[in-house]
């Protein structure tokens, strides 16, 4: 009897010594979520089709799916199938310090994956690749970026593409008056009222504004991409707990061929607002970084 007691003593004992070293296991982003049954997501409200509202006002697109199958692997991890999902709405110019500060906890919405931004955030495995080109009225005579000369160029502020235009006027000259506007809707709309002559954006989001103007046949995606860049979902850096959740929900997401499904939902099936289809094929690229993914930047 005193033999079986003092085993029962034992293993007691080695349970409660297991249990906090298991929880101490728990750090990071995965802790706060533990912790306070919530994740939190950045989301978009007009990055079209990767995160933007739909009527009512609910997060939709490619890349809020893809967030969702983030949510799902967190669920699994946590052993936590009622963990609460609350969006967060950021801009290119708050997303990097709301992930930094722990507002939100992952942002997945057409964010580049660079050096600059890969000092303050961590990101994902990879998920869209874009070229950054031009949207312009097709009786405007513009074909490609030396057609800007003097004139009125709108970029979205906080964005690759707004350094890279700036930087593009000063070394060759063109004299254009390069506006920034706060979001890629109003970026699109200062085009479509003719303030701006056209619109320097990734590809994939200029095919979203085009998809919502009023009449799409009017304007044309053109222009030599000037930058090839890949989109990832930002987390807070040196959480590799949480960075791995993220990435293996990506990865067996790619590996599995849903991602096919995820993508021909939002660039080549018709689409909320208007229900209009972008018919934005998928590039070979695209193909590539899905049978590889990475989390590098785009070179």
């Amino acid at each position: 009897m005193r033999v079986r007691r003092t085993a029962i003593c034992i293993a007691t004992l080695s349970a409660l010594i297991a249990a906090p070293a298991m929880a101490a296991e728990l750090t990071g982003t995965l802790k706060k979520i533990k912790d306070s049954g919530v994740i939190v997501l950045g989301n978009r409200d007009a990055s079209i089709p990767f995160s933007y509202y739909d009527n009512n006002q609910k997060p939709i697109g490619y890349s809020v799916d893809l967030a969702g199958k983030v949510v799902e692997e967190v669920k699994k991890e946590l052993k936590m199938p009622n963990l609460q999902v609350k969006y967060n709405l950021v801009t290119s110019q708050t997303r990097i310090p709301l992930v930094q500060n722990g507002t939100v906890d992952l942002e997945c919405g057409s964010t580049t994956n660079n050096a600059e931004r890969g000092k303050q955030v961590a990101f994902s495995v990879g998920i869209f690749e874009i070229g950054t080109r031009l949207l312009t009225a097709k009786t405007s005579g513009i074909k490609d970026f030396p057609d800007l000369k003097g004139k009125n160029v709108v970029t979205t502020a906080g964005t690759t593409s707004e350094r890279l235009l700036k930087a593009m006027n000063a070394s060759k000259g063109l004299g254009m008056n390069v506006v920034s506007a706060k979001d890629h809707g109003e970026s699109f709309l200062m085009l479509e009222s003719g303030r701006a002559a056209a619109f320097m954006m990734d590809d994939a989001l200029l095919y979203g504004e085009m998809a919502k103007a009023k009449n799409p046949a009017n304007w044309v995606v053109t222009g030599k991409s000037q930058s090839y860049e890949i989109y990832g979902c930002m987390l807070r850096k040196d959480d590799p707990a949480f960075k791995k959740v993220v990435d293996t929900a990506l990865a067996n997401t790619f590996k599995s061929g849903e991602i096919n499904k995820i993508y021909a939902k939002w660039f080549t099936s018709p689409i909320p607002p208007k229900g209009l289809n972008l018919k934005f094929p998928m590039s070979d690229e695209l193909k590539e970084l899905i049978a590889k993914p990475t989390d590098k930047p785009a070179e």
